[in-house]
């Protein structure tokens, strides 16, 4: 058993000398560099700059891991950003110059505010008219400011709120009578416009072509079409053709009675002052507020409901 194997290992042994005689020489495989390029964050020094030939380049927000942009206006989040915009910036400059110095309201320049309506068209927006008014007030606190100490970025703000006119330009036409002794006027109440010739007569009144008590079925709509002549005791001086159109018979008559009066000044100036006292040259600017939904009218609520 021991003869056996002592010859299996001679065997073995030999075998793995002939396998290393023919085993074939490995090439050895060359290894090679691979240019990586790496940035450095490092400001350089002055010995040694990274870059020789132009400045060091400093790359912003360095350790920063998160960041969000932040809205350029306040009012980024708001549905109508402009006009908000408009009323942050007027009001930290009120709270800038609350100090200064003011003159009284009927000392400042006069100064040509814009309109509502004008502002919504040119901010496409719809404004609020508790909104305009808000920011108005404020412009007008602003505008207050003695002049000699106004500062100029106030005046850059005020800007957004004046009207590019002459305020004094605005004045009203002198009204003159024609070659047929007639004077013209014009009057405006709600939705109604009159126009109304005036002319030296017997007291005779038509309105589109209808005597005074076909046109207005109510006597208060009557006495208001007639009271400024009624008003100066002109009843039977002068005769009064009118056109009206729009509204019902209530704005008709009102501004008919503006119309009548611009008319009869034309006549005799020195009646201005009786006619402001009897309030016939004074536009109401009063409108119709609107009926809601739900309401009876404007305001009145039914008086139950039924469920």
């Amino acid at each position: 058993m021991t003869t056996l194997t002592n010859g299996l290992r001679q065997l073995r042994c030999s075998s793995q000398l002939a396998r290393a005689q023919w085993r074939q020489p490995v090439l050895a495989r060359s290894s090679f560099q691979f240019g990586i390029r790496s940035l450095t964050t490092e400001s350089s020094t002055p010995e040694q700059p990274a870059f020789p030939e132009s400045s060091p380049v400093s790359v912003p927000f360095q350790g920063v891991k998160h960041a969000r942009a932040v809205p350029v206006t306040p009012s980024y989040f708001s549905r109508e950003p402009q006009f908000n915009d408009l009323y942050i910036r007027i009001s930290r400059l009120l709270t800038k110059y609350h100090h200064l110095p003011t003159l009284p309201a009927s000392e400042t320049p006069q100064t040509p505010w814009v309109k509502l309506d004008e502002m919504r068209s040119k901010l496409g927006e719809p404004v609020k008219a508790s909104h305009f008014a808000k920011v108005m007030r404020v412009a007008k606190r602003l505008n207050l400011i003695e002049p000699s100490l106004f500062p100029q970025e106030v005046k850059v703000a005020l800007d957004d709120f004046k009207r590019d006119i002459n305020p004094f330009s605005n004045v009203p036409s002198v009204g003159v009578v024609d070659k047929h002794g007639r004077a013209v006027g014009v009057g405006k109440r709600k939705e109604s416009t009159a126009r109304a010739w005036v002319v030296e007569g017997n007291g005779e009144v038509q309105i589109n072509g209808k005597t005074l008590s076909q046109a207005f079925g109510r006597v208060h709509d009557r006495e208001s079409a007639i009271w400024a002549l009624q008003a100066t005791e002109r009843l039977d001086k002068y005769n009064v053709w009118a056109l009206v159109e729009g509204g019902g018979t209530t704005g008709q008559a009102e501004a008919l009675t503006l119309a009548v009066a611009k008319a009869l000044i034309i006549h005799e100036p020195a009646l201005k002052t009786a006619l402001r006292k009897a309030g016939c040259i004074t536009r109401d600017p009063r409108t119709v507020e609107r009926k809601k939904h739900g309401h009876v009218k404007a305001r009145k609520m039914p008086a139950w409901v039924k469920r």
